[in-house]
């Protein structure tokens, strides 16, 4: 029950796993002394710990878009479990997003992050630009994987939320199961890949040519300054 409890208590403080074992080492003289290794207290952490802390975090955050509804009827939001009560999907959109949508959705940027939170989620966001040329939040969402049906049940929830009008145009990175969730829910929506996610792949794919600095800058100048598909061939 100590070492549970100092286990629980550590991981709560931010302590590493291999910091709170060599803790108990410290305790017991030497490493022999215990009936237990390192891999204990990472397992424990990872079944126990982590997995309470997530529910608990889950039922706090259902909570929270409840209370956000009960503010305003217009706030929307879907929310999916797990059979172990943690989050498959979530999407939310405030009632300032729905209508930002309805005059700069048009064309629209999706995109993720991954391993950025403790539990390892996705997290998405859409992006439009208003009359300022500046990017305004047209909804997020958190699912547990990149498959094709999580960001089919994402998007259709985007466009019931934004009453059921796909984009123009949506830009994303060059993930498979986005493009294919796409053709699947918005057939009619031109998409095409986001500039920056093809930009930042260049210095990987010519480091290996001699001169490769000079290539670069020469095709990011081709890039951003040709605006017609003739010339941008041409150069």
């Amino acid at each position: 029950m100590f070492v549970r409890r100092t286990i629980e208590t550590n991981e709560e403080a931010g302590i590493r796993p291999s910091k709170t074992y060599q803790s108990f080492v410290a305790a017991a003289g030497n490493h022999r002394e215990l009936s237990f290794m390192e891999k204990y207290v990472k397992n424990y952490i990872t079944k126990e710990v982590r997995n309470v802390s997530e529910q608990e975090d889950t039922k706090e955050f259902g909570k929270y878009l409840l209370r956000m509804k009960e503010k305003n009827q217009n706030f929307f939001f879907e929310f999916n479990l797990k059979g172990d009560h943690s989050i498959k999907h979530a999407f939310w959109a405030v009632a300032r997003s729905r209508t930002a949508c309805e005059y700069f959705g048009d064309v629209v940027s999706f995109d993720t992050t991954y391993n950025t939170n403790r539990y390892n989620l996705v997290l998405g966001s859409f992006v439009g630009v208003n009359h300022h040329d500046q990017s305004t939040l047209l909804g997020c969402a958190l699912i547990k994987n990149e498959e094709i049906q999580s960001f089919k049940w994402l998007f259709e929830c985007w466009l019931c939320c934004m009453g059921g009008k796909a984009p123009k145009g949506i830009l994303t990175d060059q993930c498979a199961s986005i493009q294919r969730a796409i053709e699947m829910c918005m057939p009619t929506t031109i998409h095409r890949w986001c500039i920056w996610h093809i930009m930042k792949k260049i210095p990987n794919k010519l480091n290996s040519y001699k001169g490769h600095e000079e290539i670069e800058q020469e095709m990011s100048h081709v890039v951003w300054n040709s605006y017609m598909r003739d010339s941008f061939d041409r150069n």
